[in-house]
Parts: C-alpha cells; sequence; structure tokens
C-alpha cells in the first residue's frame, strides 16, 4: 500500500490546490492579496530530494500537463517548469545537505521562482498588466506566507513518508 502512497499523495495535492485558491483573494484593510497554493510542487520537490529525481521528473511533467489542461489554456508551461523546478532542486541538494530544513527552504525560494517566472511570462504576453511592486507585495509574499505554513505543517510528514517508501523500496518490500 505505501508503494502508491507517493503518487496517490501527488493527485491528492493536485484536487486540493484548487481548492485552497476558492479562499484567495483576502480583503485586508481594503487591500487584495492573492495567496496562490502550490503544494504538488513543493511535494515533488521532496520526492526528488528525498525518493528519486527521475520519478521527481516524471511526475512533474504528467501533472504540469495536467495542470495546464485543467487551469491554464497554454499548454506547456507547467509542464516545463515543474521538471525543471525538481531538477533544478535536486541539483542544489547534490551540492549541500539534505536536511529538512534546508530543503523546506529550497522548496520555498523554488516556489517563489515560480510565480516570478509565471508572472514575467504573463507580462511578457500581455496577459496581466500588473507592476512588479504590486505583483511582490499583492501576491508573491501573501503566495510565500500561505505555502510556508503549508510546508512547516506538512514537510516532516511528506520527508518521513518518502523516506519509508525508499526504505522498504531498497529492503525490496513493494
Amino acid at each position: 500500500m505505501i508503494r502508491l502512497a507517493v503518487p496517490l499523495i501527488a493527485v491528492v495535492l493536485f484536487f486540493v490546490e484548487p481548492v485552497f485558491g476558492l479562499f484567495s483573494p483576502i480583503e485586508i484593510g481594503g487591500n487584495y492579496y492573492y495567496l496562490v497554493p502550490r503544494f504538488l510542487i513543493m511535494y515533488l520537490i521532496f520526492v526528488g530530494v528525498y525518493y528519486s529525481r527521475q520519478r521527481a521528473v516524471i511526475y512533474g511533467i504528467i501533472f504540469g500537463l495536467l495542470y495546464d489542461m485543467f487551469h491554464i489554456d497554454i499548454i506547456g508551461l507547467y509542464a516545463f517548469l515543474y521538471p525543471v523546478l525538481c531538477l533544478l532542486a535536486c541539483w542544489i541538494i547534490k551540492h549541500i545537505h539534505r536536511h529538512i530544513a534546508v530543503v523546506t527552504i529550497i522548496s520555498l525560494v523554488l516556489v517563489a521562482v515560480l510565480e516570478t517566472a509565471l508572472y514575467l511570462f504573463f507580462s511578457l504576453i500581455g496577459f496581466i498588466s500588473v507592476g512588479f511592486d504590486e505583483f511582490l507585495s499583492t501576491r508573491l509574499l501573501p503566495t510565500m506566507i500561505a505555502n510556508s505554513v503549508f510546508l512547516i505543517m506538512l514537510g516532516w510528514v511528506f520527508k518521513m513518508l518518502i523516506s519509508r517508501r525508499n526504505i522498504l523500496k531498497k529492503e525490496g518490500i513493494s
């Protein structure tokens, strides 16, 4: 059963992200703040670091394509960014320690990279016309805070589950 846990959690996170997205925007003092849940990419980074880089890339391509098909009209954007971020996280971790605090920080930095890349792409094609300062204050900062809370609450659960699956895999237990 634990064999299916890693992809099953990815599927659950894929479907949970839009549900959390319904709580956004939040109005505080007349200003709207947008919280964009990026649970799946953070989980895929953990999969890449603690389990298998190849699986993380494959899951990134699959879920990126699904995200492209169901949430935006541009096929290939998330299918490209998800695996690239997983590979980037694995490359960084190869050069520094795999401690959960380091992986958490790297995950959050890569979520910021993802959000900024999406902002720049959508600005380039004229899909949005928000200034960079407004993007930082109304979208990036609230997104980072919300995803930090999520990762602090569940990051160690991801690590323990993935590490347990990795141990069972090495022992030859399915």
